[in-house]
C-alpha cells in the first residue's frame, strides 16, 4: 500500500474527506481534509482546529507505523479557494462561482465571443445538458471607474442585461477548477446564500 493511500484511508476512516494530499522535496506532508457532502444535509459544516488535531494525531501514529518518512505535517481544511477534483466536487458546488483553468486554450470553438487563447474563466458552475458535461455562465470582472472621468449622465431608457455567455466543458478538458475566493466583508453569509434573505 502507498503512503497516499494510507493517508486517504486513514482520514476516510476519522469520517472525513481528503479533499488534496501534498508532498515537497523539503519534508513538508500536507493534507486538506473537509466532511463529506451529503446533498441531504441542509447546514454546511466547517472543519475546525479540534477536527485537524485529530486528524494530526492519527495521522502521526500512522506514518511511523508504516515507516513513511517526511518532516513536517500539515493538515488543514480547504479554505474559501477550495479545489475541485472530482464530480461529486461539482455537483457539490453548482451554483457556486468558480474559477476554471482548461488543459487548451479555447480556440476556435469561442466564435469570437472570447480570445482564442484564453485558458482562465470565472463563472457560475451549472450542470451540462448531457451526462458529464458541464457548463460555466461566465462573469466578467466590472469595470475600474476612473477617478479622472466625470460621472456619466444617467439616461431614462432601462440598461438592458448584458447576454449570458456560456463555456460547455467536461471535466478531462479542466487542468484546474478552484471556488473563486469571493469575501463579503459587510456581513458573515454563507456562500451561495441568497442575497434577499
Amino acid at each position: 500500500m502507498s503512503w497516499q493511500q494510507v493517508v486517504e484511508q486513514t482520514v476516510v476512516g476519522l469520517g472525513y474527506e481528503l479533499v488534496d494530499l501534498e508532498r515537497s522535496a523539503g519534508g513538508l506532508l500536507r493534507v486538506t481534509i473537509d466532511w463529506p457532502w451529503d446533498a441531504t444535509q441542509a447546514q454546511v459544516r466547517f472543519i475546525t482546529v479540534e477536527d485537524c488535531e485529530r486528524v494530526t494525531r492519527q495521522l502521526q501514529y500512522v506514518l511511523e507505523v508504516e515507516a513513511v518518512d517526511y518532516r513536517r505535517l500539515e493538515v488543514g481544511s480547504p479554505g474559501i479557494d477550495r479545489p475541485l477534483r472530482h464530480a461529486r466536487d461539482y455537483e457539490r458546488f453548482v451554483g457556486e462561482i468558480v474559477d476554471v483553468t482548461l488543459r487548451a486554450p479555447i480556440g476556435a470553438a469561442g466564435g469570437g465571443a472570447v480570445a482564442p487563447g484564453r485558458k482562465k474563466f470565472r463563472g457560475v458552475l451549472r450542470r451540462g445538458e448531457a451526462p458529464g458535461a458541464w457548463q460555466l455562465e461566465l462573469v466578467e470582472d466590472a469595470p475600474v471607474k476612473s477617478a479622472a472621468k466625470p460621472a456619466a449622465k444617467p439616461t431614462r431608457r432601462a440598461a438592458e442585461p448584458a447576454p449570458v455567455q456560456v463555456l460547455g466543458f467536461t471535466l478531462d478538458e479542466v487542468r484546474e477548477a478552484r471556488l473563486a475566493p469571493i469575501v463579503d466583508f459587510k456581513g458573515r453569509r454563507l456562500r451561495g446564500a441568497a442575497d434577499d434573505a
